[in-house]
This record gives structure tokens, sequence and C-alpha cells, in this order.
């Protein structure tokens, strides 16, 4: 074996305690080991016993003193938590709804949940000249994309892409709904992009278990439609309504669940906050990270409903990768991309012709496809429900 080959093979990531329980149970070597944001306290015994720690790498988590010397001493490389970090940036699992909005019935509402405090750090521009924090980010969004990899491995994702203006209430919002509910039921987990308008729509749609739940928390959710002025209202019944649907397993939990819907979003967005019905949900901090990430991984299909210059612009990064072949399967074939709405594709931003321009007689034409309605771009994606 080549010996980079034997380096790779030699690194083992740990970020669940009864990983690392085991391990130390049959006495595993610890060097190549890297532990990510773990509670050492329940096995700081084991660890102050061995000496065998050198290339060991503590990532975050929680960690005595004593346990921090001596692991240092032996070989072992500890990266701290930050205190002053919003988040936790070496996580091992998805965001929930609930930890993005902890603290929202408080006294500061929104502007006191880790989510808005995030976007704080974000904009703070002091931090955003600060190497240390940059590097921060950086781990949390290679974090994020590492779990990603890990809760859709072998999954069908299906990802649906949509304007964030679309309010509750309207008839947009009802079919992104009704499109996420049949790609789910379909046995596809829908992705989007994570925030409000259709993409809330269509991850609501997914979480919904029935056609009679689904429209009765629509009809709920119209009362407040919309996000702004305040994300708080907005927020609180989304969270209301999730409940009344019944709880899914949370991030934590995700492994050997169904999956149905998860949700994308980012920092970068401040003004776009994060839905609560996806079952998992991976913020980034970096847009150009999560937008690419979103789109490698919809390896059934997309669809895009009405939308303005972001959703013009997931367009072309899919259309992209489409033209290069870049998100064919192992036997070559490319997954559909489904452009909903002739007439705003066609003439009131004209993206289609481009489309087709560039398709040309490549293998990618034969997978775009422009529709009218949510029932016609279902059954693309789900060729097997006609």
């Amino acid at each position: 074996m080549p010996v980079e080959r034997l380096w790779q093979s030699a690194i083992v990531e740990i970020d669940r305690l009864e990983q690392l329980r085991a391990l130390l149970a049959r006495g595993g070597a610890l060097g190549g080991v890297r532990l990510q944001d773990l509670d050492l306290h329940a096995v700081e015994e084991q660890l102050l016993d061995r000496t065998d720690v050198t290339d060991l790498v503590v990532l975050g988590g929680r960690l005595s003193p004593a346990l921090t010397l001596h692991l240092i001493r032996h070989g072992a490389i500890v990266f701290p938590s930050d205190p002053k970090a919003p988040v936790e940036v070496y996580r091992a699992r998805l965001y929930t709804a609930d930890e993005l909005y902890a603290g929202l019935s408080g006294p500061l509402g929104y502007a006191g949940t880790p989510d808005a405090r995030a976007f704080d750090w974000t904009m703070d521009r002091r931090s955003g000249r600060d190497a240390y924090v940059t590097m921060l980010r950086a781990i949390h969004d290679e974090s994020m994309t590492d779990t990603l990899d890990e809760v859709l491995d072998g999954l069908p994702v299906v990802g649906v892409m949509g304007g964030h203006e679309a309010q509750r209430g309207s008839g947009v919002y009802a079919a992104a709904a009704r499109l996420g509910h049949l790609l789910a039921e379909g046995g596809c987990v829908v992705a989007t992009g994570g925030g409000p308008g259709a993409m809330e729509a269509a991850n609501l749609g997914a979480y919904a278990v029935s056609p009679a739940d689904l429209d009765a928390a629509i009809a709920a959710l119209s009362k407040v439609p919309s996000y702004r002025p305040d994300v708080g209202p907005w927020a609180e019944l989304g969270l209301r309504v999730r409940e009344q649907l019944g709880r899914r397993p949370d991030s934590g939990e995700l492994r050997g669940l169904p999956l149905r819907s998860i949700g994308i979003p980012t920092w970068f967005y401040g003004h776009e906050p994060p839905n609560v019905f996806g079952q998992g949900i991976a913020k980034y901090f970096s847009n150009a990270l999560r937008e690419d990430g979103l789109l490698a991984r919809c390896t059934a299909g997309t669809v895009v409903l009405p939308g303005a210059a972001g959703t013009v612009q997931e367009i072309f990064q899919g259309v992209t990768r489409l033209y290069y072949g870049r998100l064919a399967d192992p036997t070559g074939t490319l997954p559909p991309l489904v452009l909903v709405g002739r007439s705003h594709w066609q003439r009131l931003v004209p993206t289609w012709p481009l489309v087709t321009a560039l398709a040309g007689n490549r293998p990618m034409a034969e997978v775009v496809h422009l529709v009218d309605t949510i029932e016609e771009a279902a059954a693309i994606l789900l060729p097997s429900a006609d």
C-alpha cells in the first residue's frame, strides 16, 4: 500500500461518545484519532491512563485543564473551543430549529437567539479581518459539510429552489408545499436553501405526514405571512405549527431513521432566517460553500420555482454541473433539472432560452425541462409514480 494511502487509512474520526468508549474498552490505538465536539469528562480517567496519544487531535468539546495538559504533554493536539464564538465551531451534528431559535421568547426576542448572534458575528467588521475568526468559521463550515455527507449518504436527494419572498398563504407557497410533500412521499429527501418563502414551503410539505395535515398547517401559518418586519412572530408560529404536526427526531438522532426534509441556509443572508421544518439544518457562514454543497447533493434532481437573482444564480450553478457532467451517477446518468413556470422563466426572467442554448446537443439536453405545474415536475422526478 502506498505511504499516502497507509497514512489516510489510519485516520479515524469519532463524533459520538459511545464510539470512543468502545475504542478505549478494546485498547485501540489513539494515534490518528480525531475527537470532534465530545464531552470527555466521562472518560477522563481512561484517557489520563494513556500516553500513546501522539497524533491524537481533539477538536473542541469539553475537557478538564488536567486532561488538556496531559494530552498535550504526550503529543496530542488540542483545539480549544472559543467562548466568544456564538456557535460551536467543531460541532459534529446538524442544527435543529430549537437550537437556532433558543431564547426566542426571551426579552430580546429574535436578537437574543444563537441564529441572530451568529449573523452579528458574521457582519462584525473587526472579526472579518481576524485570521483566527476566519479559521473558526472555515472549520465550522467543514464540520457542516462532513455531517451532511454522513446524513445524506446513499439517499435520493431532490433540491427545491425558489424565492424567499413567497408569502405564507399564497398560491406559490401552497404549490411549493404540495411539491415537497409529493417528493417526500415518493421516497426522496427534500433539500432546500433552508430559508423562508418557497424554501420553507417545500420543507413544510416534506415534513407533513398527510395532505390533510399539510393543508391545516398552511392555513395556520398564513396568520403571519412574512418574516418581515419581525422574525420573532414568524418563527414562533412556525414552531407552534411544527409541534402540532408532531415532532420528528432531531438531527442528533437522524442516523437510521426516515429522513424527509433538510434545510441548508446561510448566515450570509442575514435577512433570511432559517425555517423550522427541516429535520436537520446545515447552516453555513460561507454562502459559496453552501450553494455548491446544496447543488452537489441533489443526486435525484432539482426543481426550480419562480424566483429572482439568487434563484437564477442557483440555476446556472446547476447548469454548469450538468454541462460538464459533474452530477452524473456511476452509470453516467444525469439528474433532471426542472424549471416550473413557463411565463416566468421564458419572459419575466428569461432564463430558459439560455439554458437550452447551453444544452445544445449535449447529454444535459435530455434532462432539462420547463413545465407549468408542480404535478408535472413531480412526474419527471418520480417516474415510477405515474
